[in-house]
């Protein structure tokens, strides 16, 4: 409302005054830029100097937060104030020459190459020095620069939409420009820096080429000397000190940073295929942007020496070579240094190749939970029932480590250790536990989507959705099935040993209270979908790792273990644990996060717990068999019934949701696509729901239709002709149609 308040308030101002509104923008230009050129000083500080000159690009780029403006209007405002204060300084000399000797001062005492080959790049060696870094520049106020013309470029434009304005300026504009603040002497300073800076990133590029990281991972076996970035370094030095103006050392350098861009590929390519270490990909990304940068640095320095010195263009007599390239090169600069400032952006590029790696992972182990026909979906429920037998037997273990009475910390870690044995039992035996299936399953989902370009696609993704929910659903019918049975018996032995209910009637009854879904139970059990999720970020991650340290590889020739186990069975140990260590760190990170997370929070005073559908159902089962038939009559009975279904959903529906955002982010699924299949998986779902949760009625085979048909050809008449009748006509049962309830 006060954004609606004040731009009509600039309408109203505009309708009053009308032209005189643009007279009076004008004289008070002029009394501003009056005051700020008369600032000017060539015998003040450096930091004085730099302060005045960030002053003046503030007042060129200044335009009233409240404004009826579009991008382009407000880019026509700066280019204008631009073109008024170069007008102004032609009509008085005396300040003109002032204000160009303290520019021009400032410019050559700013010494370094460090505008070239560290703007926009990372400095740190390592990733967590580089994220340390910027923590500490966004809590910390920045130190004064002395001399450091980096520092002012970055501080003159501080907005990502400043690249913009700088690459619109006109030819005439830049040329006034480079007239007022640089000479000959300048020119050739900054030659001599932009020479420097690409010493300075070759020799960055090489230290990290010939690194023994950066050599395992393309050819350890091959010289140094004979590595493209060795080679590099030895042609550019030839380019610049040598030959400077020869074309041919010009397209050598250029061939070498394309083939060492390329070296940087089978690297990614490398990690892609045996394991992501997030250091790693962090010097690949610092190497790739450094290469980057000298392309640019060498693209305008042959602009520059093609056309004589920096200040004189002989074959265009605009006054400055290579404007396009200038502009380009600052214009890269800005962005570069706004989007390598930023710490999210910093993660982001660092993790992305690590995140799409175990989303990966995790889908070459999600294609084994997904049941796609009859019989894989009875063997799925089997396998759930295997697991809810076992899940039983948890909550029992879970009963009588609260009736311990240890401490509060201690519990926990009781808890966690009777979770994670039980989850590696259910793994071990073959069988299946509910909720832990969405988070290795939607990946497959996701690796799928990046494939829609056709109508069949988009089908097909949706019956592969429909699969998915059906295998999960299988999961949690087949663990209550199992679970169910398995409590009742063991509260039956129980009371038949002991003569007393499994619960006392208090404990019971707070068991069915804290399940009702009237209460926190529905966001204890979107929580505890968090947790699920992270469970399987730790699985892939663990994976990752394993394959990275090639420790498959080192168990194998381990002496020790050799000498203990033999070579052959040291071999299928390795192989073994190559192959599950995923589901071990799974099973045993999941423990951890369900019996440790209600501890934690509560030390930090937050009422959080977790609600896992089979272990609920497990615990309903026992408080209701220990306070008897009774308890069927409660209506809190049936809300703790009600309870343990929305625990089932979110259990589902949150980790699902979690693994397949993640997913679709890592493989750079457009919001477009993800739009459309949500769209289209809700109108499935509406239309026929029971595909999503049941497998379909195989349909007729074609030789049972064929009897059909022949009898009604038998029943025509010999006068008239007699048409084929196809299956589908001969059926009196309904043919499903993609369009129909059930297709």
């Amino acid at each position: 409302m006060k954004i609606l308040f004040l731009r009509l308030r600039v309408m109203w101002r505009r309708f009053r005054h009308g032209e005189r509104h643009l007279e009076a923008d004008s004289r008070h230009h002029a009394s501003q830029v009056d005051a700020l050129m008369r600032r000017a000083n060539p015998f003040y500080s450096w930091q004085e100097r730099a302060n005045w000159i960030i002053d003046i690009v503030q007042w060129l780029r200044h335009v009233p937060k409240v404004s009826m403006l579009d991008d382009d209007a407000r880019l026509r405002v700066k280019q204008q104030r631009l073109r008024f204060l170069l007008e102004w300084l032609d009509s008085n000399r005396d300040v003109r020459r002032v204000v160009q000797a303290t520019l021009q001062k400032t410019l050559r005492e700013a010494a370094g190459p460090e505008l070239f080959c560290a703007t926009g790049l990372p400095h740190e060696p390592a990733f967590f020095s580089e994220l340390t870094e910027h923590a500490v520049k966004l809590v910390l106020p920045k130190p004064p620069f002395e001399a450091d013309l980096s520092a002012l470029f970055t501080a003159l434009f501080p907005t990502p939409e400043d690249a913009d304005w700088l690459l619109a300026l006109d030819k005439q504009s830049v040329a006034q420009i480079w007239k007022l603040i640089a000479d000959d002497g300048i020119a050739h300073s900054y030659q001599q820096q932009i020479d420097e800076a690409l010493i300075y990133l070759a020799a960055t590029v090489l230290a990290d080429g010939i690194s023994k990281a950066f050599r395992q991972k393309l050819d350890p076996k091959m010289p140094l000397q004979a590595t493209p970035f060795m080679v590099l370094r030895r042609e550019l030095e030839t380019y610049l000190y040598v030959s400077p103006r020869d074309e041919a050392a010009l397209r050598s350098v250029r061939m070498l940073i394309a083939v060492c861009q390329a070296q940087t590929d089978r690297i990614y390519a490398h990690l892609d295929e045996h394991g992501v270490s997030v250091s790693l990909v962090y010097r690949v990304e610092r190497m790739r942007a450094q290469l980057t940068r000298m392309a640019l640095l060498t693209d305008l320095r042959s602009v520059i020496y093609s056309t004589g010195a920096l200040g004189q263009d002989t074959e265009t007599g605009t006054g400055q070579p290579g404007a396009g390239q200038i502009q380009a090169l600052l214009g890269d600069l800005i962005a570069a240094h706004h989007q390598r400032s930023s710490v999210r952006g910093l993660i982001q590029r660092s993790f992305s190749l690590l995140a799409r790696k175990m989303v990966e992972r995790n889908a070459d182990h999600g294609e084994h939970y997904i049941a796609r026909d009859s019989k894989e979906y009875r063997a799925m429920l089997k396998a759930a029932g295997r697991g809810g037998v076992i899940t039983a037997f948890t909550v029992l273990g879970k009963s009588l480590v609260s009736t311990v009475g240890a401490a509060r910390f201690f519990e926990g870690v009781f808890a966690s250790l009777n979770y994670a044995v039980s989850f590696i039992a259910i793994s071990a035996v073959g069988g299946v536990l509910a909720t832990k299936q969405p988070a290795v399953t939607a990946p497959v989902l996701a690796s799928k989507m990046g494939q829609l370009d056709t109508v069949e696609g988009l089908r097909a993704l949706l019956s592969e959705i429909a699969l998915l929910l059906r295998s999960q659903a299988a999961a949690v019918f087949g663990n209550l099935m199992g679970v169910v049975p398995a409590m009742l018996l063991i509260s039956g032995a129980i009371m038949l040993a002991t003569d007393a209910p499994m619960m006392t009637a208090e404990r019971a009854s707070a068991s069915l209270h804290s399940l009702s879904v009237i209460g926190p139970t529905p966001l204890f059990a979107a929580f505890t979908g968090i947790l699920l999720w992270l469970s399987s970020l730790v699985s892939g991650f663990a994976d990752n790792w394993f394959a990275l340290r090639r420790l498959r590889e080192a168990l194998t020739h381990q002496r020790r273990l050799v000498f203990v186990l033999g070579a052959m069975r040291a071999e299928r140990w390795a192989a073994w644990l190559d192959r599950n260590v995923a589901q071990i760190a799974g099973n045993v990170s999941l423990g951890l996060l369900l019996g440790m997370t209600p501890v934690l929070a509560q030390f930090f005073g937050l009422p959080l717990d977790v609600r896992h559908v089979t272990l609920a159902t497990g615990s309903l089962t026992a408080a209701a068999s220990s306070l008897g038939w009774e308890v069927l009559a409660a209506p809190q009975f049936w809300l703790a019934v009600a309870g343990i279904a929305s625990i089932a959903v979110l259990n589902v529906g949150v980790s699902f949701a979690c693994a397949l955002t993640l997913a679709l982010r890592a493989r750079d699924v457009p919001a477009r696509i993800r739009r459309l299949v949500f769209r289209a998986a809700l109108r499935r779902f509406s239309a026929s729901p029971r595909s999503f949760l049941f497998p379909e009625r195989p349909a007729a085979p074609a030789a049972a239709l064929a009897p059909q048909a022949d009898a009604a050809a038998a029943y025509a008449s010999d006068d008239d002709p007699v048409e084929p009748v196809s299956p589908s006509e001969a059926s009196p049962l309904r043919q499903r149609q993609p369009g129909s309830r059930h297709g």
